[in-house]
């Protein structure tokens, strides 16, 4: 059974992520866990403590894979972009 503090830190996390839109390395970041752990309470405990956190939560996830190839092939053009500015 999760403690008091598991669940509070899988909703704080869910909250965050439906108000921000954030990815889970960006939560991963701001909360100083690791994207195991926001993943892990986002995505499996969360679905059993708060079910309508859960789908709030699961729709930007979602959304977040669907672009994270383009957010990817962005990094990589402005990464080659920098690269030759300095040139």
């Amino acid at each position: 059974m999760l403690n008091k503090f598991g669940k509070e830190r899988a909703e704080l996390i869910a909250n965050y992520v439906i108000e921000t839109g954030a990815t889970v390395r960006s939560a991963a970041t701001h909360f100083c866990l690791s994207k195991s752990t926001i993943h892990k309470d986002l995505a499996y405990k969360l679905r059993y403590l708060n079910p309508a956190l859960y789908e709030k939560a699961r729709v930007v996830l979602d959304q977040n894979k669907l672009e994270r190839h383009i957010r990817g092939g962005e990094a990589t053009k402005q990464k080659y972009m920098l690269k030759r500015l300095k040139k």
